[in-house]
């Protein structure tokens, strides 16, 4: 229990009704998680708005309404807050709620379209193993030590999100390292949260379906190192257009990491092959295990941020020499008739081009490079003509496939992938919705130490079609091709 003037500390209020010296049981921002004695926090969402909910939360026994709009009709008994944005309040009552949970714990963020579900995992994977007990956030999973958690979200809601830490923090972790996505930042899931450290990756068009233009999205990123305290580091990518942008305005340590700019993490690759990155990090030769240029920034940015959270520079590379990469990023396979198959979450433009690059400086020559992709629905529409014709520059044969096709038809996300196909491209390519099907018939396709990269999905193990997850594991199902092939 707490008191509901202690938690709405940093809470801007415009209007109360009713008293605030009153126990609060719980946070909810949905009704059906109401309980007796439940503070109820109205938040308009993008499909539904919690004001809607009002009255059925106070039948379930709330005791507190936050809302942007006062009801006509106030129940006695129950306080009323007021307030200018229900997001933004409900992630600080969220976090002195749960007692403050980033204070007591080193706690970085990692933003950026591409690479931060490898840079959190690295993080993870690397302080883990030098003996801390460790939290992770990110898209694959949480995870608290040994501990596997289901995530849902990239970047969980501020109420889940500050009970997560809560649970972290008792669970006696040291550093939790977490995904910020631009809708967290955008939506106030991490606002109120004290970070130790933020990173930043790269930046390409993604997720405009939500935040509508290439600069909302920038801002929204960009947001994420605005808040950071003066106590905190800033790591940016030298080499990204946008990375300077990103630190403009912080208060934070500005730090940098590249292969082809001035950084104080300065990487230069020496060799780049299906057995690892062997790399120059600030002068010292060091082999990796991940694959691929990609990777190469992954890791510096992973270096710098674990130097900055005291960890001497040697024993930062060592460790991490010794570590693989997250599950479903460049995640690869060798069939027993040797062709070598490649799982990786790539669903963006810059994603897939990165991923057929590092596969065109792998490769020997001679070997034909067979890419199994799709596009999600009901998300960004323009990346798809995009997406299909980057497939064809870079692969010898194309299938385009179903990817999460959630409530659109199939058939018309494909035609949107073809409708961008220039002549020479439509000679490369075939269509097969069923993408058991497609993985199937690349395989068929795939001689001795051809490549078949199967893109958009990566650590995924579902396929969402009108709402409903049915299991779906890219990996697994190539693995069954690789293995019953004659």
């Amino acid at each position: 229990m707490h008191i509901l003037q202690d938690i709405l500390y940093k809470v801007h209020l415009l209007e109360v009704v009713g008293v605030t010296d009153i126990a609060v049981s719980s946070i909810a921002i949905d009704s059906r998680k109401v309980i007796k004695g439940t503070a109820f926090v109205a938040i308009k969402g993008v499909a539904q708005d919690g004001h809607d909910y009002i009255t059925k939360a106070i039948e379930l026994g709330a005791k507190v309404i936050v809302c942007e709009n006062m009801p006509a009709l106030l129940t006695d008994g129950v306080t009323y807050i007021k307030v200018a944005n229900t997001s933004e309040a409900v992630a600080h009552m969220a976090h002195q709620f749960y007692d403050a949970p980033s204070t007591k714990i080193k706690l970085v963020g990692v933003t950026g379209t591409n690479g931060k579900t490898t840079i959190a995992t690295l993080l993870f994977k690397l302080f883990s193993s030098l003996g801390y007990t460790c939290g992770l956030v990110s898209t694959v999973q949480n995870q608290i030590g040994d501990q596997i958690i289901p995530a849902t979200h990239t970047t969980p809601d501020a109420v889940s999100l500050n009970e997560l830490l809560n649970t972290m923090v008792d669970a006696g972790c040291s550093h939790v390292f977490m995904e910020c996505s631009s809708h967290a930042v955008h939506q106030h899931r991490i606002t109120g949260l004290v970070f130790t450290g933020a990173l930043f990756s790269n930046i390409t068009h993604d997720h405009l379906d939500y935040h509508k233009t290439f600069e909302a999205y920038i801002a929204a990123k960009k947001g994420f190192f605005d808040a950071l305290p003066a106590t905190a580091f800033a790591i940016t990518n030298a080499d990204d257009k946008r990375g300077d942008v990103m630190l403009q305005n912080t208060k934070a340590k500005k730090l940098s990491y590249g292969l082809k700019s001035s950084a104080d993490y300065k990487g230069k690759i020496l060799e780049n092959a299906l057995t690892g990155l062997v790399m120059l990090v600030n002068e010292i030769e060091v082999h990796f295990r991940l694959i691929g240029e990609f990777n190469a920034y992954n890791l510096l940015a992973v270096y710098g941020a674990a130097v900055n959270l005291g960890i001497e520079s040697s024993v930062a590379l060592t460790n991490l020499s010794m570590l693989a990469g997250a599950e479903g990023r460049f995640d690869y396979i060798i069939s027993d008739k040797q062709v070598i198959g490649i799982i990786d979450y790539a669903h963006t433009p810059d994603a897939l081009e990165n991923v057929l690059a590092t596969i065109k400086k792998l490769r020997k020559g001679y070997e034909q490079v067979i890419t199994v992709v799709g596009c999600g629905g009901d998300r960004d529409k323009t990346k798809r003509p995009i997406m299909a014709q980057t497939a064809c520059d870079l692969s010898d044969r194309v299938i385009l496939t179903s990817d999460n096709p959630r409530t659109e038809d199939p058939a018309g996300i494909i035609a949107d992938m073809e409708a961008g196909l220039n002549t020479a491209a439509k000679r490369k390519y075939i269509s097969i919705i069923d993408r058991k099907e497609a993985i199937k018939t690349a395989v068929e396709f795939a001689k001795p130490e051809d490549i078949v990269l199967v893109a958009g999905k990566g650590h995924e193990k579902y396929q969402d079609i009108n709402g409903v997850k049915h299991p779906f594991d890219d990996k697994a199902i190539l693995l069954a091709f690789f293995n019953s092939k004659d």
